[in-house]
Formats: structure tokens, sequence, C-alpha cells
């Protein structure tokens, strides 16, 4: 039994966000069926010297700091005539790290997490290749251009362009090609060409020990007002996009109904225009916290009024997990097997938004209920070992195996 290669465009641990999420339980996943190596990027300093407990266990790891400003990627991307996205990932350092593990050590898999990372597959590699492209990142930037306007447009527009061929020609060399819905899976298979034998769909999911509600006590805050949670990475383009509509238009409405209402956005790294939003329309900017469990915890409704996404939306499933009213956007309730009006609601239109959760204010009874249903369908169909369970037969492994680090 050889090893395998994992590639990552963020370190994969703490599993503190959605890419690193789905990214570390893949991790710990393949670590139990063969000696991994890790070759991944740091955003900063700080996130390149954060411990992990079970790194001493990985046969080898390179973490790169990734020091390239954009602007100079984007400069190498127009010279190149690549995508922006694969110019700023570029590294000789990875790039040498692992041309050096191949040589050196006998890797029969390289698991790839994230389209960035493809372009450091090895031409001369024999062996098993999977690509996890979680979702399909050029039609995110298709979607981008057709938002916007002007300059950014454009650019976004020549992004899709030049990704969607780099996607068909990575799926085209690979083994297996991974996405997190199988609305993402028929999307890609529609645009490559490829089958269902080689584009599949490997879903989230949630850690149930830690999403548990008897887990965590609820945030201590002034107002005893109803309140309205948002969670993620504020500097997230879709997450920005999507707490400045909802302060901006639902809020007002919610407030005629429930005056004392207050709306939380909570996660790291807030944007100049997130941070604009806070004391306005009883929007609150919290940034980021300890414990995010406290939080969920404490509210009484949790929104995920997304107008652009794809894929599974992490959030969603950690606030039904920890027995919370979900009120989603249509594209933020994609890929969940929940039903509307059951398991979560879903709003077709801002106006109805801001009915539902004031429904769901009015009613207390019913939030409470569709929570329970929630946390219980969580636990039925969404663990980590459920819908990971196909993934070591997908890398070429059949059996667990109790290895030692050879760093």
């Amino acid at each position: 039994m050889g090893e395998i290669l994992f590639l990552a465009h963020r370190v994969p641990w703490p599993p503190n966000r959605g890419d690193k999420i789905r990214s570390h339980h893949i991790l710990q996943k393949l670590m139990g069926y063969a000696p991994v190596h890790v070759a991944c990027f740091a955003d900063d300093e700080a996130e390149r010297q954060t411990e992990w407990a079970r790194k001493a266990e990985l046969a080898s790891c390179e973490i790169v700091l990734r020091t390239k400003p954009q602007w100079l990627g984007g400069i190498e991307a127009i010279v190149t005539g690549k995508p922006v996205s694969l110019s700023c990932f570029d590294s000789s350092e990875l790039r040498a790290y692992v041309a050096r593990v191949i040589v050196t050590r006998p890797v029969d898999c390289i698991f790839v997490f994230s389209g960035q990372m493809a372009q450091f597959i090895p031409s001369e590699f024999k062996g098993r290749v999977v690509m996890d492209f979680a979702d399909v990142d050029s039609a995110k930037f298709e979607s981008y251009a057709e938002e916007g306007s002007g300059p950014m447009a454009r650019i976004y527009r020549r992004e899709g362009r030049l990704l969607r061929a780099f996607e068909k020609k990575i799926a085209e060399r690979v083994d297996e090609s991974l996405f997190v819905t199988e609305a993402e899976a028929r999307l890609f298979r529609r645009r490559s060409g490829l089958s269902e034998e080689h584009v599949k769909t490997i879903a989230n999911g949630i850690d149930l020990r830690f999403y548990d509600p008897g887990q965590a006590k609820p945030e201590e805050r002034g107002s005893r007002g109803p309140l309205i949670l948002f969670t993620g990475q504020m500097d997230y383009q879709p997450n920005v996009q999507a707490v400045e509509s909802f302060s901006k238009d639902a809020m007002p409405t919610i407030l005629a109904c429930f005056p004392d209402a207050q709306f939380a956005i909570v996660g790291r790294s807030p944007s100049d225009k997130v941070q604009q939003l806070d004391q306005k329309n009883g929007t609150m900017v919290i940034g980021a916290v300890d414990d995010i469990r406290r939080w969920l915890m404490a509210a009484d409704v949790i929104v995920a009024p997304l107008r652009i996404a794809r894929g599974i939306q992490n959030k969603v499933l950690e606030a039904m997990a920890m027995a919370k009213p979900v009120v989603v956007s249509q594209c933020a309730a994609e890929g969940i097997d929940a039903i509307d009006g059951e398991h979560f609601l879903i709003a077709r239109s801002v106006e109805e938004e801001a009915q539902l959760i004031c429904d769901l204010l009015e009613d207390p009874e019913r939030a409470r209920q569709m929570g329970d249903q929630a946390k219980r369908l969580i636990r039925l169909r969404y663990s980590w070992g459920q819908q990971l369970a196909s993934l070591p037969a997908l890398c070429g492994f059949s059996h667990p195996a109790v290895t030692e680090s050879v760093a």
C-alpha cells in the first residue's frame, strides 16, 4: 500500500470556515488509510504556525506562506493568459516540494482540494489522482459577471471563461472529480461532457459531537429582543452581499413588527461594507468569536439570505444541528435534503424572507418544533462518517491501516 499526497489551498486546520471544514475532515479520513503528505498555503504567519494535535501523524507537511499580492497575480495572469485564481496561488516552493515527495516517496494517490491546486499535479505522475472541486468555481465567476458592471464584470467574465476551460482540462486528466452537491456535479457534467463514472458527489457533513445544543450555553447580551443571526466569513463576497441585502431590505419590515429585534452578523474579517452596517436597522457586526455555538444558541432565527451560492452551506447545516429554525434563500437551500416548511423555510424574495421570519418570531412553538425536526434530520443523514464513506475507495484504498509517520 502506497502513500497519499494531499494538496489544499489553505491549511486544513482548524476547521473554522467552510472550505477548511471540508478539507479537514477529508484529510482525517485519508489518514486512516495511508501515510499522508500535506502541501498547502497559509494566508498569514499566524495560520502557518497554527498547531494541530494530529500534525505529527502526517508523513510530511509543507505550508507555504502566500505572499503574492492580488495585483501582481493579476498582472501575471494577463501576461500568461491564465486565470487570476491560478496565478495568485502559483508557487515555485510548493512545486519543488511536490516534485521531491513524488520522487522520494511511494505516492500512489494525489488528492487535490480546490481547483487552484490542480496546477501542481506533476505531468509525469502515473498514479491515481482525485480532484475535489467542491463547487464549479467558473460558474461562480460567471454569476459575479452577470451581477456586476463595468471593469469588474469584464474581469469576472474573463476569469469564468478561463477557469471553465481549465476545469475541463483537469477533469479529463484526473481519475475522479468530486463535487459537494449533485446539482453542481450535473452542471459540471453538462459543461465538461464527462459522465457520472468520473464526476461524482460527496456532500458535506457535520461534527455532531461539537454541534450539539447540550454542549453550549447561549451568548449573554444586553437586549432581550428577538435575535436574528447570520454566520460566515465576512470578507467573502456572497456573504457580504447577503448581509447588505438583509440589513437594508428585510430588517426595516421586521422592525416594523418587532421594534426591538436585532440582526447579528458573526464571523471573521468583516469587510468595510459589512462594518458600515453596524448600528443601522437593528444590525450588530460582532466579528470573530471564540465559540460560534453560543451565538447559535442565543438566536431565535438563523438566516442564510444568499443571493449567490454554490454547494452546501455549512452555516445552514450547523444551525439545523443546533435545533434552530432557519430561513434560507433558494440557492442556500440547494443540496440539503430537507423539506421546506418542515426542516427549514425557503424564501423566494426579500419580502417573503421578512414575512417568514416575522411568522416564526410570532409563533415560538412552531419555531421550536422546526428546530427539533431539523436537528433530527441532521443527525440521521449528515454525519461526516456517512458522507465520506465512499472516499477511500475512490482514492484506491479498501481497508484502513495503522501507519507510522515517516517524517
